[in-house]
């Protein structure tokens, strides 16, 4: 059994520590502006999409590093898709949301079956999703509007997906935002106790408990810094709480469950899986089916953001959300990863592109940027594991 060590703990979280050191760092070089309220909401809005498509993208890696390419395409086709319906047809939002969660599960159903039943491998069926769906997207948009943008969405749909709860006038502390704050801190202290609690009990390795407390502390007081900015920025988006209940499903699913286990078994080794009686087919299938949902689900949030659907949607989504889960410490190999390293890799890549376009860089410069930390992930991924080896 390995003992507690300080030096194993830096390791394991060395992405969450260049995240405060980065972020720390952009907020001095920009005056202090990257902490400012507004920018930090304008953070969580501009970046929502990257922690859904994020939770998706992790499902498919830990089959044994597989990738959607078609996410991006695909969230440019559902929000013309729902365009058509709410604003051309003029459906009621209940009935529209229905129907484009329909057109997205039977995309990732027919997705699922080519990759998991045909075998045709995954970058061949997605890229061709890559391709078709931008296209049929803009086509649509072209033929019902001369601007290639479906705008005038219905407050009933916008409302769903952005906009703030219990909003107050700007620079005013937010109350119900404040308390919202502080029922999260206590479901962590709590869930982080008894979670050590459990593992003493069954007589598993556990960390001290002061480390758990100062650990603990520590997230307490992130969460309270970013919802006392929120509050000040006129209240909790409603895209916070899309946010929060898709990572705390799939953080349950992932961590908790058997489902989530099979997943890491497949990844980690398919045959194995396969003869401990696992179908290895149907997790393939229901990680592809649980993409295009979670798609459809980023679509709707992107289109009530910019309040239009249109041509440029999407772009270079998969690539932000396949960064995210690498720069994330997920395995670009399968079988190992989390929802929280994903959330850490996500916060990063928005941290760097806010900072950098704060500092007025230019944009090729930032994706160069983004790039390098990227393969630095990677290549901290690799050396990780053969240190792992020689001990």
């Amino acid at each position: 059994m390995n003992k507690f060590s300080i030096k194993d703990v830096l390791k394991k979280n060395v992405m969450a520590i260049a995240l405060f050191v980065i972020y720390v760092f952009f907020t001095i070089m920009t005056g202090g502006n990257m902490f400012t309220s507004s920018n930090v909401s304008s953070l969580i809005d501009q970046n929502a999409y990257v922690f859904i498509l994020g939770v998706g993208m992790l499902m498919c890696m830990l089959t044994g590093g597989n990738i959607d390419l078609s996410v991006g395409s695909f969230v440019c086709f559902m929000g013309a898709v729902a365009g058509v319906f709410s604003v051309i047809k003029h459906v009621n939002t209940p009935l529209t949301l229905f129907l484009v969660l329909v057109v997205g599960i039977i995309y990732g159903a027919i997705l699922g079956f080519l990759i998991a039943y045909l075998r045709i491998p995954p970058w061949i069926a997605t890229l061709a999703g890559y391709l078709a769906f931008r296209g049929l997207g803009t086509q649509i948009l072209i033929t019902v509007s001369e601007t290639s943008a479906i705008s005038n969405f219905p407050d009933s749909f916008l409302k769903i997906f952005s906009g703030k709860i219990f909003e107050s006038a700007y620079g005013t502390v937010n109350i119900p935002c404040i308390v919202l704050g502080v029922l999260g801190s206590v479901a962590v202290v709590v869930l982080n106790i008894t979670s050590r609690q459990k593992k003493v009990k069954k007589g598993y390795q556990a960390d001290p408990m002061w480390f758990v407390i100062v650990k603990s502390l520590l997230i307490v007081a992130v969460i309270m810094v970013i919802f006392v900015q929120l509050s000040f920025d006129g209240g909790l988006p409603v895209v916070v709480l899309w946010i929060i209940a898709v990572l705390v499903i799939y953080g349950i699913i992932t961590e908790k469950t058997t489902i989530g286990r099979h997943f890491m078994t497949v990844g980690g080794n398919a045959e194995t899986a396969r003869l401990s009686g696992i179908n290895n087919k149907l997790i393939m299938f229901a990680a592809y089916l649980n993409m295009a949902v979670l798609t459809v689900l980023a679509a709707l949030i992107v289109t009530a953001r910019f309040g239009s659907a249109n041509a440029f949607a999407g772009q270079n989504f998969e690539l932000d959300a396949i960064s995210a889960c690498i720069v994330g410490g997920v395995s670009a190999y399968g079988g190992s990863g989390t929802v929280v390293g994903m959330v850490i890799g996500a916060a990063l890549i928005g941290v760097i592109n806010q900072g950098m376009s704060l500092m007025s860089v230019d944009q090729d410069w930032i994706k160069i940027v983004k790039g390098l930390v990227l393969l630095a992930a990677v290549v901290f991924e690799i050396l990780s594991k053969k240190g792992n080896k020689r001990q």
